[in-house]
Order: C-alpha cells, then sequence, then structure tokens
C-alpha cells in the first residue's frame, strides 16, 4: 500500500526568520494522523533568513539527521563541534550529511551566517535504537555523481558503505533523478518505508510526486524511483 502526502497538507509555521514545513506534528502543529512513520518523527523543511538561526536548546535521547539542498548551516554543540578547537567545523553545505546523537542530553545552536541567502535544509528526527546513548556527533560529504541516478546510502547502522553511523533501526538514501534516469529499491514488506521529495517531480511506484510531497509505503516489496524532473528525493527504510 502506498499512500500520498501532499506538500500542501502539512503544517506551517513562519516566524519571519524561520519558514518551516513539518511532515509530522511539531512544536504548535499537532495532528494525531501524523505523528511519525515508523521510528521516523520529524522532518521539517526549514529555510532560515540571512544572519539568523536557531540559538542554544537541548536534545536528549534521538538521532538528529541534518541535510542541507542551499545554501549553509553553522552548527556549535556542547561535545565542542564547531568551536576552534573542536573536532569537526560544524558547517554543512548541501551534499553534507550530519548525525547527532542526543542521547543523554546535549546542547547546540545552528546559525545561517549569510548575509544574503536563505539557508534551506531538512531536519530529521529518528526515535533511537535505545536510550541513554553518549551523545556523538558525525559528518560526512556526499557529492552529487554518487546520487546521479541512483540511491546512495547516507546513514545507517554501523556505517554500512561509507554512510554515517545511525544509532536507529533505519536507513537513509538520497538520488538525484532526470529524464531516463530510473533506480529500484527492494523492501522488507514488513518494514514501513517513506519517501521525501526534496525538490523537482518524480514518480514513485508510478504515483507522481511534486517537491514537498511524500509516499509513505506499507507492504511493499519493491520501490521504483523513475520519470524525474531536477528531482532530489529521500528515501527511509524504518523500524516495522
Amino acid at each position: 500500500m502506498i499512500t500520498l502526502r501532499k506538500s500542501e497538507d502539512r503544517g506551517y509555521a513562519d516566524h519571519g526568520w524561520l519558514k518551516s514545513h513539518h511532515s509530522f506534528s511539531f512544536a504548535d502543529y499537532h495532528d494525531p494522523a501524523h505523528m511519525g512513520w515508523g521510528n521516523l518523527r520529524v522532518i521539517n523543511e526549514d529555510r532560515v533568513a540571512p544572519g539568523t538561526g536557531f540559538g542554544t536548546h537541548g536534545h536528549r535521547d534521538m538521532e538528529i539527521v541534518s541535510y542541507v539542498l542551499d545554501g549553509a548551516l553553522a552548527h556549535q554543540d556542547s561535545m565542542g563541534n564547531g568551536t576552534a578547537s573542536g573536532a569537526h567545523s560544524g558547517v554543512i553545505r548541501p551534499g553534507d550529511v550530519q548525525r547527532m546523537t542526543a542521547g543523554t542530553g546535549v546542547r547546540h545552536s545552528e546559525f545561517n551566517h549569510s548575509k544574503d541567502g536563505t539557508t534551506h535544509f531538512l531536519q530529521i528526527w529518528l526515535l533511537p535504537e535505545r536510550r541513554n546513548l553518549p551523545p556523538g556527533y558525525e559528518q560526512k560529504h556526499f557529492d552529487a555523481d554518487s546520487k546521479r541516478g541512483r540511491l546512495r546510502l547516507l546513514a545507517a547502522p554501523g556505517g554500512e558503505d561509507g554512510a554515517v553511523t545511525l544509532n536507529a533501526d533505519a536507513r537513509i538514501h538520497a538520488g538525484l533523478f532526470d529524464a531516463g534516469e530510473r533506480a529500484q529499491l527492494a523492501l522488507d514488506p514488513a518494514r514501513p518505508a517513506y519517501v521525501h521529495l526534496a525538490r523537482g517531480q518524480l514518480e514513485v511506484n508510478g504515483l507522481t510526486l511534486q517537491a514537498g510531497d511524500a509516499a509513505q509505503l506499507q507492504g511493499e516489496s519493491l520501490l521504483t524511483l523513475a520519470n524525474g524532473r531536477d528531482a532530489e528525493v529521500l528515501v527511509f527504510e524504518l523500524a516495522p
């Protein structure tokens, strides 16, 4: 079974400096029919105005993945990332995937330091494999060629195939599709899957998605992506 979730049916918040679409219930947006899908709890499509951002705030017991579509996002956290002596610069740009394990508790900030460009990114939360994990951070770059006409694994348990290590029973893929490019992914019918189209147009198992649309899959054994037009897509294989 495949269910279409239209872009315009998502929650929306306009804070001036931040414009955010919520695929699932978040903050002031609450819809009992859309509290998550499998262990996928949040997909927020955020646009952050130049020179603004999220001040220091805390999280715990969540796997947080950030995927930048346009612009850059500067991250600092209580683990030292984003500081001069930190292990990571914390700045993520298109093609970068950032994974933060909130675990027992972490505080961080996220800013768009550009003077004139909006940062457009996806903020993704997944329920972790267990509570009270040690906080952690990882950041990797996946170039466009690795996603062109195929699905590239971005995040997975154990860091499979060069992906970032995800402390959750889930796998995240991304792909870029145009014209005759086509890809298939075998699915476990016992596991839900979720397809989020970040931009462009794409057919998902014969169903046409536009930018911001999503497809919820349950009981499907095969995912087919075809007939893309400037499409950038994320695919989630999730816990049963």
